[in-house]
């Protein structure tokens, strides 16, 4: 519309022009070179109109026979560059679509037509990865290392190539060579950082992580809480041979973040160990309102050298009254009662966790409130039985891996702050199961009971005693095995001091007690065996096999000299 506008403005504007010549008429006379050349203005004008206009035609026509090679050649080449778009659309679409043959065709038309082009490069690059030939991919990706247009590319695919075939250092190196060529770039900051966690340098961590804060890469709260960890981790490394910068690391941990509970362990450690209690305990104080942990409680509890059991006890009530309604505040203080052996006190603080959260941990708490105080080998049973069909008890995962302490990276794929401190999901793969029953095994190992004749034994059937050798018997009663005590035969000759004697224990079958049969028969053999002028008799079904002891085994008692055999403290095994 604006050029017709033009077109029309121009017209008029001659068309007025020439109107104007014709109504003032002159005569415009020209002598040269003996030519007397005269006419009317008007004529002259158009006469040079003309040929102003002849003269421009012609030199565009000139000026098209000499530029037609270098217009048949553009012409050419846009033709030629459509066909490579073309070619590089078509490919990208077929990648993107998993169809490796149209696309390996579409990248050797693009190669053909754009030879120079980055996006040919990459289509041939991710031509060859879905065509499962990683060598020319590479190859690609190298040779365009050559090119500072394509640098960055080339990085970014040697990176990923890196990464698929578990290549961790070489993948570390494209990355950094990728953020020096361009700083700005946030995949190589994050990749670097990464990396240097998988491989636990934490220092570069560092480093890589304050780059990518100042690049605006990643947010303050979240480079907060990864320097955090980091400096964590650190100071886990070296608590014991450099206990000041552990200290230091820890406590700039524990203030980015507060709820972070290995920091906050680590510094109320070292700081008790100095004698510093009152900074360790404000650490450890502030840690347990926002995350509260066992570790916490017990490093609490231990803050101050020298205190009694009752002093401990003191300081974990003050501890657990700044968190009452965590379920880990009873348990702590259940704990430090019992080894205060306040078991009261103990049982108090777990009453209102046995109803509806009882856990593992509070079963055995129980367990051992029972066998400390009591020393009711029942009731510890019935705690150590309901502690394995309780709820689990929070612990450290990383992605399905349970640990028995904090790290700073996860075990699976190398990811920072991947342990978090919850309850794990049930699985069938028994490993809970294992856990909780080595715990029940060292539990019974320290909970003593009485046996019949006085003598201690532990929970799991070992005699405190170590010269008692013989601390169970295997009798076969309708096909059951069962436990029993040790059945202890005293002989001696007839008339020489009584009847033979016998102590009998009872023995579970199938849940039912009973005395032992066997035993009842061997007292019958023993009896014929301590008569010396009677042969011995033929042995009563069910059979009884009596196997003397060596005679230097301390277990063994000596009967009358002028018996034939001793028969002493053994082991009796029914044979049907």
């Amino acid at each position: 519309m604006v050029r017709l506008v033009i077109y029309l403005v121009t017209i008029a504007l001659i068309a007025s022009g020439l109107a104007w010549l014709a109504d003032r008429p002159g005569t415009l006379q020209i002598a040269w070179q003996g030519y007397d050349i005269e006419t009317s203005v008007f004529r002259a004008v158009v006469i040079l109109a003309a040929a102003v206009a002849t003269l421009v035609f012609l030199w565009s026509i000139f000026r098209a026979l000499w530029n037609s090679p270098a217009a048949i050649g553009h012409r050419l080449l846009r033709q030629r560059q459509k066909k490579g778009l073309d070619a590089l659309s078509g490919g990208l679409i077929a990648i993107g679509a998993g169809d490796s043959a149209l696309a390996s065709r579409y990248a050797l038309q693009a190669r053909k037509t754009l030879p120079h082009e980055p996006l040919t490069h990459l289509l041939r690059a991710q031509s060859a990865e879905l065509a499962g030939d990683r060598a020319a991919a590479r190859r690609i990706y190298e040779a365009m290392l050559a090119s500072p247009e394509t640098e960055q590319l080339g990085l970014r695919g040697l990176f990923l190539e890196a990464q698929r075939e578990g290549a961790g250092e070489a993948a570390r190196q494209f990355a950094d060579r990728a953020l020096k060529a361009n700083p700005k770039l946030g995949w190589s900051s994050t990749a670097l950082f990464e990396q240097q966690c998988k491989q636990k340098d934490w220092s570069g961590a560092l480093a890589t992580l304050d780059h990518a804060k100042k690049s605006g890469h990643i947010t303050k709260a979240v480079a907060d809480r990864k320097r955090a960890v980091l400096l964590t981790a650190k100071a886990t490394a070296i608590e014991d041979d450099a206990p000041d910068k552990a200290l230091a690391w820890s406590l700039e941990a524990h203030g980015l973040a507060p709820d972070l509970v290995p920091a906050a362990v680590i510094a109320g450690r070292i700081l008790a160990s100095r004698g510093n209690t009152a900074k360790a305990a404000k650490v450890l104080q502030k840690t347990w309102t926002k995350s509260p942990h066992p570790d916490l409680a017990a490093t609490y509890a231990y803050a101050r050298i020298g205190d009694s059991t009752r002093d401990r006890l003191d300081r974990v009530r003050q501890l657990a009254a700044l968190n009452p309604h965590s379920i880990e505040s009873p348990i702590a203080v259940a704990t430090t009662a019992t080894e205060a052996r306040l078991y009261d006190e103990a049982r108090r603080a777990l009453e209102p966790l046995l109803a509806d959260r009882l856990t593992q941990r509070v079963a055995m708490l129980m367990a051992r409130i029972e066998a400390g105080e009591n020393g009711e080998k029942g009731r510890v049973r019935e705690w150590l039985a309901r502690a394995m069909n309780a709820a689990r008890d929070p612990a450290w995962m990383a992605d399905g891996v349970i640990s028995n302490h904090w790290e700073p990276t996860s075990p699976v794929d190398g990811r920072l702050d991947a342990f978090q401190w919850r309850v794990p999901v049930e699985t069938t793969d028994g490993k809970g199961s294992e856990i909780l029953a080595s715990k029940i095994d060292e539990l019974i190992a320290i909970a003593p009971v009485a046996t019949k004749d006085g003598a201690e034994r532990s929970e799991a059937g070992r005699p405190d005693n170590p010269d008692d050798v013989e601390s169970k018997l295997a009798q076969t009663d309708g096909g059951d095995i069962v436990e029993a005590e040790p059945v202890t035969v005293t002989v001696k000759p007839n008339g020489a001091g009584g009847e033979p004697k016998a102590q009998f224990p009872e023995a579970s079958v199938n849940g039912i007690a009973r005395p032992l049969p066997a035993a009842e028969d061997a007292i019958t053999a023993a009896r014929r065996m301590a008569t010396p002028d009677r042969a011995p008799a033929a042995k009563p079904e069910p059979q009884v096999y009596v196997t003397p002891r060596a005679p230097d085994d301390p277990g063994t008692d000596t009967i009358e000299p002028e018996l034939e055999q001793p028969v002493a403290r053994r082991n009796f095994r029914t044979v049907n």
